[in-house]
């Protein structure tokens, strides 16, 4: 055909696994999976987030992009913002990655969400006007490797980031014409604010959560759920999904860590008080002022040490806060990775009150360094930590939470062998499954699984 389509348009389910393997219309989709299992993947990541020098989401592109390519042979189109940062990683351009310019429209909507939260850079707000913006990305990248794909020069395309299931990818549907199977994901988000904290989240500018709900009305969530592998990085996300797309959705957590960036190991049994750490911002959602009036007693009895890693608009009122307790709240502002895990190792107990938190990222990191982790029994930390590796907090209200974190921070302190015993589990946990060398085998597994013929689907987490 003219548009270099081939036999595929005749066969429109021929990008599903299952039926390429079984149709009786295989032609060059089927030839494509053959050769695919004798030789190393050729995967295009999409990944308009991904920075090794930037936190959140970008980070979480970055390395798992730097990952997958120990197992396949990848390139990464990024957003024009990154070159820069790829660069001085080493990546060379147009061999290793493409950066796509798309800030014509993604630079002016920046501006726009970061003016309606009131310059806090709210993440609903930023992710519904970048439901305009991503378009565009996925726009760009089609008109540059559009032809690479028609022509089969790729197994597999995969969406890394945006994380968000709220933004739309128009180049689903292409990909699944050309007969080139899409990967989504992870994707995480729609967690609904929890009752009883109206007031944070009016404080965070969050007015937008309430009618979140709405993107699954956008054009374009049809067909990008029709991928050919949905990577749900949450339970709540799965939830989320309509239950006719469940056979191709795999429950798979988008955080990891990096052993190297990771190696100390926590203090357990030395002497002085029992030390928890906060990381994170300081910021509303994240409960830092719970955990100080939870903590009180402990503190005005010398029996605990916090020590608070991380800055933020709540910084004056949580030191105010804890002045009485001279030395026993310690805050360090933002510190470089290698010193966090310095200021965490001589820690025994990750406490970490957050209220809406969709990954959970620093709750791995704590675990890998061996400190047991203490959160709330809600959304993304809450399916990280299990009863072998720490405790949850039941989520009921400003009181409630903090009464629980009071009632958890006394037992620990007064159970030290207990907590050395689940932070060397939550150490376990985190090397046997999340390691970026493990994210990226996980994800290896997916991808030969919607390319080869009669694979059983995989499940890295069971029923966990």
């Amino acid at each position: 055909m003219a548009d270099g389509r081939g036999g595929a348009g005749l066969c429109r389910g021929v990008a599903r696994p299952l039926e390429v393997r079984s149709s009786a219309c295989r032609g060059t989709v089927a030839t494509r999976a053959d050769r695919a299992v004798t030789r190393r993947l050729r995967v295009l990541l999409l990944a308009e987030a991904a920075n090794p020098e930037w936190v959140s989401v970008p980070l979480v592109g970055w390395s798992l992009a730097r990952a997958l390519a120990e197992v396949a042979d990848v390139h990464v189109v990024t957003q024009v913002r990154n070159r820069d940062a790829f660069l001085r990683a080493g990546l060379v351009e147009g061999r290793d990655f493409t950066a796509i310019d798309s800030e014509a429209l993604a630079g002016p909507l920046w501006k726009l969400g970061t003016f309606l939260s009131g310059g806090r850079g709210g993440w609903t707000i930023q992710q519904a006007v970048a439901t305009i913006s991503y378009p565009y990305f996925e726009h760009l990248v089609w008109k540059r490797f559009g032809p690479d794909i028609r022509a089969g020069r790729y197994d597999v395309v995969h969406r890394i980031t945006p994380l968000s299931p709220v933004q739309q990818s128009p180049i689903a549907a292409k990909c699944r014409a050309a007969g080139v199977p899409f990967v989504l994901g992870p994707i995480n988000g729609g967690v609904p604010w929890p009752k009883g904290f109206e007031a944070e989240m009016k404080r965070e500018r969050e007015w937008l959560s309430k009618v979140r709900g709405l993107y699954r009305a956008l054009p374009g969530r049809r067909s990008t759920l029709r991928a050919d592998a949905i990577l749900a990085g949450s339970r709540q996300t799965l939830r989320d999904i309509p239950a006719r797309h469940h056979d191709r959705v795999i429950y798979l957590p988008e955080n990891a860590i990096d052993p190297a960036r990771f190696n100390a190991r926590a203090l357990h049994g030395g002497p002085g008080p029992m030390r928890a750490c906060f990381i994170g911002r300081l910021v509303p959602l994240k409960g830092v002022d719970m955990l100080i009036a939870a903590a009180a007693p402990l503190l005005r009895d010398g029996r605990l040490v916090l020590e608070i890693i991380g800055d933020g608009d709540m910084m004056a009122p949580l030191r105010a806060q804890a002045a009485e307790f001279g030395g026993g709240v310690i805050f360090h502002g933002w510190k470089a990775h290698a010193e966090v895990q310095d200021i965490a190792a001589r820690c025994q107990l990750l406490a970490f009150p957050s209220i809406r938190e969709f990954g959970g990222g620093v709750v791995l990191e704590a675990m890998a360094l061996g400190l047991a982790p203490v959160v709330v029994d809600y959304a993304g930390p809450a399916e990280l930590v299990t009863d072998a590796t720490g405790w949850k907090v039941p989520i009921t209200g400003r009181a409630g939470v903090i009464a629980g974190l009071a009632a958890r921070l006394a037992w620990c302190v007064d159970h030290p062998a207990e907590v050395a015993a689940k932070g060397e589990a939550a150490r376990a946990r985190v090397q046997a499954l999340f390691t970026w060398e493990r994210k990226a085998e996980q994800v290896l597994g997916i991808y030969h699984w919607i390319v080869t013929p009669d694979r059983p689907k995989p499940d890295p987490f069971g029923q966990e």
